[in-house]
């Protein structure tokens, strides 16, 4: 009449794994229920209580039952188990008997009849128990001795769906008068099953599917070395259930947990989540099941789609079996047909047979308008040999898959449209392309070598092909940084396809994009040349202004840049809606050097975060380096550590060569207006020896502006000027050469401090012709700086005020501080009062960037001036560090006052009231008038000087 059980038997929702990666005490996500079980405990020795748990299966109830029983036990209870079995259901008591067995000793101390009647139940008499009440009675008696004689007592019981009927009873009978006895009962079941009988009055309490932050921290706990995106889809698909959060990655292979392999588009399921979640659907009528499916592969819910597809069953009808079950409902707003658990889906699909999956996704696709992208999909699905119409039909659904931001799926697409293609030429094209994508956007270069074999031997002729070149191309830059082979298969590749089919124009058009990146890097004239060769006598099907944007503005700024700013504007103002990751790369590229990437940012974010989620790692690694220069040149240098930091981790695990070296160079740059020379120097060492043998100028530039700009900050013009030399010759901007736009404000420093006056005004002349200030306001902040740096026998205070007073200034903290450190110190050198506003202004930047040879700088002139430095203290409030006078500008600032009406209060000249403010915006951290008010909230206001009276002068010492 018993079956011995095992306390972790039985259940198929427990949560072994959970009890093993954690201590029932940290649960993740449970602090609340946690609470309730404690608050069970606490009064269960004076007053029984009694509980019931209620929940789907899979959500933890079994857990929470395990840290009950640990927790009861450590406020003293003796603690007794019982979990039902489905074996065990149909054994009369054999749920009662595990909680009598650690007790079979204490039965002889009850009266002779109700220990005759435990005896019964656990089979050890040859008289049948008695009625059910005088069981519930004896147990009571059974249990209450425990409780006066030992310590008060728990039972726990789990998985009340599969308890035998008697012990059900039983056990129902005593958490009716548990409350008469020093018992704590806790019992757990699947929400509307196998619940204690009616009126009772337990407490129930369901427990909820985790929420997202849980359910990311159980996955990451458990499976810490999967990546991000692949959590995040096992996230949605579990709903919060934990025994699916932990038994799905089960069903994943290495490759898919590290988003190398795609993911399937409806998760298997284990052996024991199909136990849970497969068990109902297997039990529905056939054509129920097929309607389901029918619903699982279409995805919409639409009624009116499951109805026509159903070939004249009743849709409506074939849906009750599976409502009364609980798998589905219709939503009443929408009308449309809703799974209640994501799994139900996978079950449904484990058990369709592929014979039933074809003919849905048939059915499905006669339903679908002709040429649309969804008809494309279900044909596919559908089709098992060979179908050229239909891999042509995926090969246009591939492409507008990628325009949508998904790399990946585009891939998969491509994949599968060769896999149907009879021809060759088109398989061979269509795998090719794959590797191109998969070179240029999702960063799985391993795969790229493979795939480029497949697709020569579908097609011996397609070794010569565009998709070939491109993809060998952007594999050689990308890996090893190989310039040459690549710029030699790309030009070979376009020169025979002059005029390329339409179905080949948008693969000519990423060759071309690729050929820029080969000129950029290479940094040679030859490269360019060949680019403008082959884009002038081929014509590409497109008005898109792209291609001719990113040539002129990356290719060259210092000549072209001007004549298409309006069309990068407009490309940077459409960046909100793009989701194309190479419009929006190359658009951001276009901005970088036009000082446009502000606009990019949230674009280039996005781009960053779908990398982190689903593995488009290439461009992830791009857009975090643009995202890093941008934070360099507008002074958020914590995070350009942060964001570098990030690419290069990715660039080390992809075996990328080429691109780290942005990151790195960044890097370097930041060592060097920091001060930390040794790590300058050495970045820029390795820099060169990587670059040497392969040809790659770019790095070699980058080397010299680390060098250039480290020498600068420990005032070795000397030194700098050598570094600038060698790659800047004075009065030309070469052709092809971008970086020569962030070095000619050094190079005019250099040579005018080493007394070479005459090659920095001639370098300045050529920025000017060329129409550099035209480009940004930062370009012409800086061509103003550097001019009047590069004079010396007079200090040009209109170019100075100009480029200091840039109503933009603000947005480039680091160039504007350094301009303001070379007014200062020409002023204090005449002995001009005013030099202590510059040079407080461009201290207080240095000390907030953490360049520290710059604040040496800016500190040393201060003193040589006879002024105090004030320096920055953590905790200090920044009111406190503004001068008396800087205060008195600042507060009528905030009262809306102009910079004219200020100067006639306080009998300054308007120019020194501006400057005055430039120096208090950084230490109240505001950029504007409109954040003094509240950065100024709660200090006494000081009432201006009548007028006519004698106001301050201006103070040489503070």
């Amino acid at each position: 009449m018993s079956s011995p059980i095992s306390p972790g038997s039985g259940g198929g929702e427990r949560l072994a794994e959970v009890a093993d990666a954690q201590r029932a005490d940290r649960l993740v996500g449970r602090s609340a229920e946690l609470a309730l079980v404690d608050e069970l405990f606490a009064p269960a020795a004076a007053e029984g209580v009694a509980l019931m748990l209620t929940g789907e299966a899979g959500v933890g109830k079994s857990a929470l039952l395990d840290a009950a029983a640990r927790r009861a036990a450590e406020a003293g209870f003796r603690v007794l188990r019982a979990v039902g079995s489905q074996f065990d259901e149909g054994v009369g008591f054999s749920a009662l008997n595990q909680i009598l067995r650690p007790l079979a000793d204490d039965i002889a101390g009850l009266p002779p009849r109700q220990a005759e009647t435990l005896r019964a139940v656990q089979g050890l008499s040859e008289e049948p128990p008695t009625e059910l009440l005088a069981v519930a009675n004896a147990v009571l008696a059974l249990l209450s001795r425990t409780a006066a004689e030992d310590r008060p007592v728990a039972l726990v019981i789990d998985d009340m769906t599969w308890l035998d009927r008697p012990s059900t009873l039983v056990l129902g009978t005593l958490a009716r008068y548990v409350r008469n006895s020093p018992l704590a009962l806790l019992a757990a079941s699947r929400t509307h099953e196998g619940f204690l009988p009616s009126g009772i009055g337990i407490h129930t309490h369901e427990v909820q599917p985790l929420d997202d932050v849980s359910a990311n921290a159980l996955v990451a706990q458990r499976f810490p070395a999967m990546t991000a995106g692949v959590r995040q889809r096992l996230v949605e698909e579990a709903a919060g259930n934990p025994l699916a959060l932990l038994e799905l990655p089960v069903t994943l292979n290495e490759a898919q947990q590290t988003e190398r392999g795609p993911l399937p588009a409806v998760l298997p399921l284990s052996e024991r989540l199909k136990k849970v979640f497969a068990v109902r659907v297997d039990a529905l009528p056939a054509p129920t099941r097929a309607l389901l499916l029918l619903a699982v592969l279409d995805g919409s819910g639409d009624l009116h789609i499951l109805q026509r597809a159903m070939s004249g069953l009743d849709a409506l009808a074939e849906l009750g079996p599976a409502e009364k079950a609980g798998l589905v409902h219709v939503d009443s707003p929408t009308g449309r047909l809703v799974f209640r658990h994501p799994l139900t889906r996978s079950a449904v699909m484990e058990l369709s047979t592929i014979a039933e999956r074809r003919r849905a996704h048939l059915a499905l696709a006669g339903e679908c308008p002709e040429g649309s992208e969804r008809r494309a999909r279900h044909l596919a699905n559908a089709t098992v040999g060979p179908d050229d119409e239909v891999a042509s039909l995926l090969h246009g659904v591939a492409y507008s898959t990628l325009c949508r931001g998904d790399a990946v799926g585009a891939i998969t697409t491509l994949l599968r449209a060769a896999d149907l293609s009879s021809d060759g030429t088109a398989k061979g094209r269509m795998l090719a392309e794959a590797a191109c994508l998969g070179a240029n956007i999702t960063g799985d270069l391993r795969n790229v070598r493979a795939l480029l074999d497949n697709a020569r031997l579908a097609d011996p002729v397609s070794a010569g092909s565009l998709a070939v070149a491109a993809t060998a191309a952007s594999q050689l830059i990308n890996g090893e940084g190989d310039v040459d082979t690549a710029h030699r298969l790309l030009v070979g590749a376009m020169d025979n396809h002059v005029r390329p089919s339409p179905a080949e124009d948008h693969m000519l058009n990423e060759a071309l994009h690729v050929l820029i990146l080969v000129g950029f890097a290479g940094g040679r004239p030859e490269f360019w040349q060949s680019f403008d060769r082959i884009a002038t006598r081929v014509q590409l099907r497109t008005s898109d202004p792209l291609l001719s944007v990113v040539h002129c503005a990356v290719g060259d700024p210092a000549h072209k840049a001007v004549s298409v700013l309006d069309d990068l504007d407009a490309l940077v103002f459409a960046l909100h809606g793009e989701t194309d990751h190479r419009r929006i790369l190359r658009t951001s590229i276009s901005a970088t050097y036009t000082d446009r990437t502000p606009g990019c940012r949230s674009a280039l974010r996005r781009v960053v975060d779908d990398g982190r989620n689903r593995g488009a790692v290439t461009s992830a690694i791009e857009a975090l380096f643009i995202l890093g220069y941008d934070a360099y040149s507008s002074g958020q240098w914590d995070a350009l550590r942060n964001l570098t930091a990030e690419g290069l981790r990715w660039c080390d695990s992809r075996a990328y060569g080429l691109p780290a070296w942005s990151g790195r160079f960044l890097q370097g740059l930041l060592a060097a207006a920091q001060g930390d020379d040794g790590t300058a120097g050495e970045t820029a060492d390795r820099l060169v020896s990587w670059a040497n043998p392969r040809g790659l100028r770019l790095l070699r530039v980058y080397a010299s502006h680390i060098r250039a700009l480290s020498a600068l900050g420990n005032a070795d013009f000397e030194e700098g000027y050598r570094h600038l030399r060698s790659v800047i010759t004075p009065g030309e901007l070469p052709p092809y050469m971008p970086h020569a736009l962030w070095l000619f404000m050094d190079f005019a420093e250099a040579a005018a401090r080493t007394g070479r006056r005459a090659e920095a005004a001639q370098h300045i002349a050529a920025v000017r012709r060329t129409d550099i200030p035209a480009i940004s306001p930062r370009m012409a902040m800086m061509t103003d700086g550097a001019e009047a740096m590069a004079t010396t026998d007079f200090i040009d205070h209109d170019l100075f005020e100009r480029a200091v007073g840039n109503p933009d200034a603000e947005r480039w903290p680091f160039d504007r501080a350094r301009i303001c450190l070379a007014y200062g110190e020409r002023l204090r050198r005449v002995k001009a009062g005013s030099a202590l506003v510059h040079l407080e202004a461009a201290l207080s930047t240095f000390q907030r960037l953490g360049a520290e040879p710059w604040r040496a700088r800016a500190a040393s002139e201060l003193r040589a001036s006879g002024n105090p430095v004030r320096t920055a203290v953590s905790g200090t409030d920044p009111v406190s560090t503004l001068t008396s006078q800087q205060l008195q500008v600042a507060q009528l600032a905030a009262t809306g006052l102009t910079n004219k009406q200020i100067a006639g209060r306080l009998f300054l000249s308007p120019r020194t009231v501006a400057a005055h403010l430039r120096s208090v915006f950084p230490k109240l951290n505001v950029t504007s008038r409109a954040g003094l008010r509240d950065a100024l909230t709660g200090l006494p206001q000081q009432p201006p000087p009548p007028r006519g009276a004698s106001g301050p002068r201006p103070q040489s010492k503070q």
